[in-house]
């Protein structure tokens, strides 16, 4: 059975200041989702279900899914504020989406198989795409044995603003034990600092290995996800910017035995495109990739 690729890309890229998702940033006019699906392909995943919202729908069927239609299957999903369960209701001041924990649920009636989740935003590299189908090939779509492909946190940095990164620990056999979720990162002159909910400063490691959200999953997981949504709303609802993120979720399975996270510690670069000024970087990156013979000019030729 052929892992399925599930790529989160209903982000209303309001740092960046437009849709991500779209914008063309390889020399024949590719995103960055061309090159994951391309690199899904050559690792063996089966097909690719994007997480999207109704206000993009439209451009993004005919820009970004009309693309692949011919070389692999693809389906969508939306994800909307008012998809939440009976017994609750949306806060006026509520505007953003319900975070990434939400947006995988979305696709519970759509995926059946063992399954990996990205951004459609980053840029994860062959090498991460290649052991995580090898895993989820493996898994049977009942078990609780997950995984998640690690960063070293030096190298996914933007130089142009904050990130949020999901710092992960795991013991010697590489079972992840926790991931904490931190946000407003970014190298100083004192090294590689957050701010906690208080605004205090605290130091990071550069060798530190993170999560970029590239998690592999099966379908049991989706059972989870539905218990942990209903648990944050009734803790978090009256909170306008409160989020419920996969590591939430990873955290509390981990932590009561009920599942195995496998950390698959990873060669390939990371890039993304948070911020405007990431743009030009991430061109530089792709170039330099296709002229190491990594890619070819024109990656659908």
């Amino acid at each position: 059975m052929k892992p399925t690729l599930l790529i989160l890309a209903a982000g209303m890229g309001s740092r960046y200041g437009g849709l991500k998702q779209t914008d063309k940033l390889g020399p024949s006019g590719e995103t960055i989702i061309d090159y994951s699906i391309y690199d899904a392909i050559q690792a063996g995943f089966g097909r690719v279900v994007f997480i999207i919202r109704e206000a993009i729908r439209e451009e993004f069927v005919e820009v970004v899914m009309n693309k692949f239609k011919d070389k692999i299957p693809c389906s969508y999903v939306l994800q909307e504020l008012n998809k939440i369960p009976e017994g609750f209701s949306i806060p006026d001041d509520r505007a953003k989406p319900w975070g990434t924990g939400h947006a995988v649920l979305m696709a519970a009636q759509e995926i059946k198989e063992p399954f990996a989740v990205i951004n459609a935003d980053d840029f994860y590299g062959r090498d991460s795409f290649v052991q995580l189908a090898a895993f989820l090939s493996k898994q049977n779509p009942e078990s609780h044995n997950y995984s998640m492909v690690g960063y070293r946190l030096k190298n996914t940095l933007s130089e142009f603003g904050y990130v949020s990164r999901g710092i992960c620990e795991s013991d010697k056999e590489m079972h992840l034990t926790t991931v904490t979720e931190r946000t407003q990162i970014k190298r100083t002159d004192n090294g590689i600092m957050f701010l906690d909910e208080n605004s205090q400063q605290h130091q990071l490691q550069e060798e530190d290995i993170v999560s970029m959200n590239f998690w592999g999953f099966t379908p049991s997981f989706f059972n989870h996800l539905e218990d942990g949504f209903k648990e944050f709303l009734t803790q978090s609802i009256q909170q306008p910017k409160s989020e419920y993120f996969i590591p939430t979720e990873v955290n509390k399975l981990i932590n009561n035995g009920t599942a195995n996270v496998t950390v698959l510690p990873t060669s390939s670069s990371w890039f993304g495109i948070t911020y405007k000024e990431d743009k030009q970087l991430a061109i530089d990156n792709i170039k330099a990739l296709i002229e190491e013979g990594i890619y070819p000019e024109d990656l659908w030729k």
